[in-house]
């Protein structure tokens, strides 16, 4: 039997406020335990929550982001539950009326094997406020655990999808697609190590060509997209042996443990109904209007798909090149920034994509924190085009820049970089050349193409590696020719 995996993706979002969702405490990250659990928190007697506005406007913010119904009015709900890190002993969520309706989010997903790169839009089923959970630490006390209720609070925007994705390569190209567009519009840090974007993955199989969905099992809290792809890929097969062997699948939560790329069921998996949710009485209905949406759209990004087109339509990129430049709005601003500094745009995005890139991902930095600002690569990139320096030099200029030892124009001149431009000298180097290497001269007019190469590289060799590569190419045409 042929069988087809269904997955859909609930994303725990963490809004960038400074305090928490009903309440003025911080919300800093690493701070001592329980410093930051102020009376709403520990859910003292009398406390009343009070909805913090900016966490709306980043939960408006993200409905514009994917053309999505933003309701006129939203209603906060009580989620009842019972464990200790919300002493309340339930979470203010929402249910039947979240503040963001149907949208959607258009993925690529890589090519794979035999299987070539296509796109697919991702259905957004809601997208809701709610509060964080505290947190449970076991053994920092031997044989005891303890609350940390510093995270009891935060604000959060869950973001829920349709079951749409059918393989784990389509859930990890639209959790990626997520993160880039909450980090784009400012609403999240995307920070996965510290818990700032959360994936739980709901999975299911079904006999393919069949429309009843399978009995899902939800893996809880991943962090990171290799973390997913592997959890998804082993739940993916333990259920189908499970199926094959006569079992059954139970709904459950469960965890994944990357040290042996499994999954271990944890609970049986809550229905809505177990939750008991009822309209919070100490909140009164959101209401958002046609005025507050035109104030939040004022204030938006340009948004990825909309910079793409500007850049293939006004620099005349290619959809890869636009493509890979948007993937971060950092990243994008800053080619755009060494372009406006009089930068060639083909050249910048090759060298933005690829040196600065690398050089990036080699020291775990984010391109705000390059040494190398979009002005300093920008004449760099200039210095190329006005033939002062080659692009092997220009490699070496890089490097020195980067660990700052100066500016463009310093470097190419302590390391005695700069391109021998003069032709009369080229010239005679070339004579020299050709002086020398008459054998070689006499098999490229028998036709071998490959001993004009080899010229080329004598006279570079002469040059010391000085000369214009285009005007040694220029000048061995016009005297092998004559």
């Amino acid at each position: 039997m042929e069988w087809e995996v269904v997955i859909g993706l609930e994303t725990h979002t963490q809004l960038q406020t400074n305090t928490k969702i009903f309440s003025g405490a911080a919300i800093k990250y690493g701070a001592e335990p329980n410093t930051q659990a102020c009376e709403v928190s520990l859910a003292l007697p009398g406390v009343l929550p009070v909805l913090n506005k900016q966490a709306v406007h980043c939960a408006i913010k993200f409905g514009l982001a994917i053309n999505a119904e933003i309701a006129p009015r939203s209603v906060f709900a009580r989620k009842n539950y019972f464990y200790p890190d919300l002493p309340k002993g339930y979470q203010i969520s929402q249910f039947e009326l979240p503040v963001v309706g149907k949208g959607a989010v258009t993925i690529q997903v890589p090519a794979q094997g035999k299987h070539a790169a296509y796109e697919k839009v991702i259905n957004i089923t809601r997208a809701h406020l709610e509060e964080d959970a505290g947190k449970s630490v076991h053994g920092a006390v031997e044989g005891m655990s303890g609350i940390d209720l510093n995270r009891a609070g935060t604000p959060l925007l869950e973001i829920v999808t349709e079951p749409d994705m059918r393989s784990a390569a389509e859930a990890v190209a639209y959790a990626k697609k997520l993160h880039e567009l909450v980090q784009w519009i400012g609403i999240c840090d995307g920070n996965m190590q510290e818990g700032s974007f959360r994936c739980d993955v709901n999975v299911s199989v079904r006999p393919k060509g069949t429309e009843k969905l399978g009995t899902r099992r939800e893996i809880k809290n991943l962090n990171s997209f290799k973390f997913m792809q592997q959890a998804i890929e082993y739940e993916t097969r333990w259920q189908i042996e499970t199926l094959e062997d006569g079992g059954k699948i139970q709904q459950a939560t469960v965890l994944f443990n990357p040290d042996t790329g499994e999954t271990r069921a944890m609970r049986s998996k809550e229905e809505a109904n177990d939750y008991r949710y009822f309209p919070d009485p100490d909140l009164l209905p959101l209401i958002i209007t046609d005025a507050d949406k035109a104030r939040v759209s004022a204030d938006m990004p340009e948004l990825p798909e909309a910079m793409k087109a500007r850049l293939e339509a006004q620099y005349a990129l290619s959809s890869y090149d636009a493509s890979s430049l948007t993937t971060s709005r950092d990243l994008a601003d800053y080619f755009v920034a060494a372009v406006q500094a009089g930068a060639e745009p083909k050249q910048t995005a090759n060298w933005v994509m690829g040196s600065v890139s690398a050089k990036l991902n080699s020291e775990d930095k984010d391109i705000n924190a390059s040494p190398i600002s979009a002005q300093q690569l920008a004449q760099l990139l200039k210095r190329i085009a006005d033939g002062t320096i080659s692009n092997n030099a220009a490699k070496q200029v890089f490097e020195a820049m980067w660990a700052n030892e100066g500016d463009v124009d310093s470097i190419i001149a302590a390391k005695g970089l700069k391109q021998e431009s003069d032709s009369g000298a080229i010239e005679t180097i070339i004579d020299e050349v050709l002086a020398a290497n008459g054998a070689m001269v006499e098999e490229f007019k028998a036709g071998k193409e490959k001993a004009f190469n080899a010229l080329v590289g004598q006279a570079m060799k002469a040059s010391k590696g000085k000369a214009n590569p285009a005007q040694v190419n220029e000048i061995l045409k016009k005297k092998l020719n004559a």
